[in-house]
């Protein structure tokens, strides 16, 4: 799978060990930024490149890295196309792809450590859209709530 990663100033370090887990697990990874640490960043702009790299559909999944995730998710909402969400925890980062098809994994690097930071994206990246009715028909109709979004 080919997945975007990202990360302002308050994500930056956690983002290298997630690449090389990704990796790793035989992932390409595509680095949108931040590529240098400068705490005057703005998540928006790294989020943005993020989420348009995933709806162009250059790559499969994105997975941004802010404070709190929370910033990154609403930024990365914003483009048509992504179903991004703040994961904390592996039940629900893999959930959210089977059930919700969700294609960008928000995680806040001030508020979880590395390791589970490494643990939710392999958990993001290894889930699959499970394609049941329930889930489809659902998923349609945020499709539609989006395409009538002016």
């Amino acid at each position: 799978m080919k997945i975007a990663i990202g990360a302002d100033h308050a994500g930056y370090v956690a983002k290298e060990p997630v690449k090389a887990l990704l990796e790793s697990q035989g992932h390409e990874v595509v680095d949108v930024g931040a590529h240098e640490m400068d705490p005057s960043d703005d998540y928006p702009d790294i989020a943005k490149v993020l989420a348009d790299t995933v709806a162009n559909g250059d790559v499969d999944r994105g997975i941004m890295l802010c404070g709190s995730g929370v910033g990154a998710s609403v930024a990365a909402n914003k483009v048509r196309g992504v179903r991004a969400s703040v994961c904390h925890d592996t039940y629900s980062a893999h959930q959210g792809v089977e059930h919700d098809d969700m294609n960008v994994l928000c995680m806040g690097a001030r508020i979880i450590g590395e390791e589970l930071v490494k643990e939710i994206a392999g958990s993001f990246a290894s889930a699959r859209f499970s394609g049941e009715e329930r889930h489809q028909r659902r998923l349609d109709k945020v499709l539609k709530m989006e395409a009538e979004f002016k």
